[in-house]
């Protein structure tokens, strides 16, 4: 399927005019309360800029997605966007100047006075009344977007053998998803041209597993020479891929003499799943009389297992099933306009019909914390969100990190300056419905509703602790372009403009440019999105990333990531 577009739409956005000649604004006030405006296209200096019947001319050119000052700032005074705190002028800034690195650093207002959220409106959901998806409905309730057997190490010292395994179970199926490339690679050290080998393979053979959506095979750094406490996590990690509702089963490798043991993984699959309803296989290669009995063993355990998984077909399943988690990477300065919000809105959406969100990245939530808080639902809910924050930032300092060092370079570049300001768009991806939950690190999530989950920003290792926390579908937004996937669920990835969206449309599912254009608004979009979703956890469309075999899993290492 291609790239979603809304070029053809005429409708204006929620947050930019459209000026008395059709043509929509160069610029956009986020906020009432802001004293920013940003750049939606390349400004020259001397351009005149009308804010609320106030005219003002830029003194030097803004870049889009740059911010720029709307009055004179003195060296300490607040810059406000999204209408709360994103940083603090390092000197005096000039209205009509840029807001920079070296003209403003973070700074969050944590002093906000908490308000809980007393009645949230939830979105207009009468388009999707009745509507279900195609799921794998599992023994224990859970309802599955994918049908996958997993094959798992419980140390780096298996990832050998994973691998070995991975290719002779592509050979066997016929399902390598390099194949083209292999080709390819052939052709040119043959001194032919790429293309001179063909493409696919012709062949009209039928899968012989067509209810399974594949083998997935995972690897990783741990397992031995951490601590304790990273082999627990790991295990539990682990846990909440093989006990997921996308996986069918799972093989396991074990060493035999590693920090995490086969003992450990089974008690924390044994908490997940008590009545054991998904068959686990562990092999250990210490107790195994050769590497070609421990490969001969695994190879029957993974084709027994895709035998008994193909019983199991697709039906429908309520919308409540379905349980999103939200991720960004690549964030550029049109990531908090377009592509969060409406992430949001489509979250919203689906929690008013008793599904679930998650959302990640704490040090990317540093700022709007006092946001949040008014939206947890109980003050055990927000005294635990408070806790697990603060736990964080001391055990990044103790390694002499910050929240603040958060923004990448690619970040800074396309105008997310300081991590608040980062963190207040990023926040959208969660929307505005209440908090039911907060989870540690690898904890389930088991409420209908909006979860938040303590993760790193890093791109791969929150995905990998999304779905590991039991998301069977996750919303990626970027604005500058990454190819990140999932193993086990489909990642849907969301570009925040078109630009980004027609140059990389290989890793690209949905487009929310329009809204930057102001001829498409979020709830347009969001309702667009989440019938792509419904889509997707049906299994009719194939995301980029599933198509790309993009299967990202890093566990994450705790207290070094931000």
């Amino acid at each position: 399927m291609a790239t979603r577009s809304h070029s053809s739409s005429t409708a204006t956005t929620t947050t930019d005019k459209i000026a008395s000649d059709g043509i929509p604004q160069a610029t956009l006030r986020v906020h009432p309360r802001d004293n920013v405006r940003v750049a939606l296209k390349d400004l020259p200096a001397g351009s005149t800029i009308e804010d609320n019947n106030h005219v003002l001319q830029l003194v030097e050119a803004v870049r889009h997605k740059h911010k720029f000052a709307l009055v004179d700032l003195e060296e300490g005074d607040t810059v406000i966007m999204y209408g709360v705190t994103v940083g603090r002028a390092s000197r005096p800034i000039r209205a009509g100047e840029m807001i920079r690195t070296d003209n403003l650093e973070h700074s969050t207002d944590s002093s906000a006075t908490v308000q809980r959220q007393q009645d949230w409106q939830a979105p207009d959901v009468s388009a999707f009344q009745g509507l279900t998806f195609d799921g794998y409905h599992r023994p224990d309730g859970q309802v599955g977007t994918a049908n996958i057997w997993l094959v798992v190490p419980l140390v780096f010292c298996e990832n050998r053998n994973i691998e070995v395994l991975r290719q002779c179970v592509a050979d066997a199926l016929g399902d390598d998803p390099y194949r083209d490339y292999k080709r390819m690679a052939r052709a040119m050290l043959n001194g032919n041209s790429p293309h001179d080998e063909g493409s696919a393979d012709s062949s009209d053979q039928a899968p012989p597993f067509p209810n399974v959506d594949g083998v997935r095979f995972l690897t990783h750094t741990l397992g031995c020479g951490g601590t304790d406490d990273d082999a627990q996590a790991l295990c539990q990690l682990l846990a909440g891929y093989i006990t997921h509702p996308n996986v069918a089963g799972a093989t396991v490798l074990s060493l035999g003499c590693q920090k995490a043991q086969i003992a450990m993984l089974k008690q924390a699959v044994a908490k997940r799943d008590p009545q054991g309803l998904r068959p686990v296989h562990y092999l250990e290669q210490q107790a195994t009389a050769s590497e070609d009995a421990l490969i001969r063993e695994a190879l029957n355990t993974i084709f027994d297992g895709l035998k008994e998984a193909n019983r199991l077909t697709r039906t429908p399943a309520p919308l409540s099933k379905l349980r999103i988690g939200v991720e960004c990477g690549g964030s550029d300065g049109f990531s908090g306009l377009s592509a969060n919000p409406v992430v949001g809105a489509t979250i919203d959406r689906l929690v008013a019909m008793g599904g679930s969100g998650i959302l990640s990245e704490f040090p990317e939530l540093c700022g709007v914390e006092h946001e949040l808080l008014a939206r947890c639902t109980d003050d055990s809910i927000a005294k635990r969100f408070t806790e697990l924050m603060e736990a964080y930032q001391r055990h990044a300092a103790s390694v002499g990190a910050a929240f603040s060092m958060n923004p990448s370079p690619g970040n800074i570049r396309d105008g997310l300056i300081t991590d608040a300001m980062k963190s207040a768009g990023a926040a959208k991806k969660g929307g505005d419905s209440p908090v039911v939950d907060v989870l540690d690190y690898t904890e389930p999530a088991t409420r209908s509703g909006l979860s938040l989950l303590c993760t790193p920003g890093n791109d791969v290792e929150s995905t990998t602790a999304l779905v590991g926390s039991g998301a069977n579908l996750v919303i990626f937004t970027t604005g500058l372009g990454t190819p990140t996937g999932n193993p086990i669920a489909p990642v849907v990835k969301v570009a925040s403009n078109s630009e980004l969206a027609q140059r990389m449309a290989d890793i690209i599912d949905f487009d929310t440019g329009a809204i930057i254009r102001g001829e498409a608004t979020i709830d347009e979009l969001a309702d667009e999105l989440l019938r792509l979703c419904i889509e997707s956890a049906s299994g009719r469309y194939a995301t980029r990333a599933v198509s790309l075999a993009q299967y990202d899993f890093i566990p994450w290492k705790r207290g070094v990531s931000l």
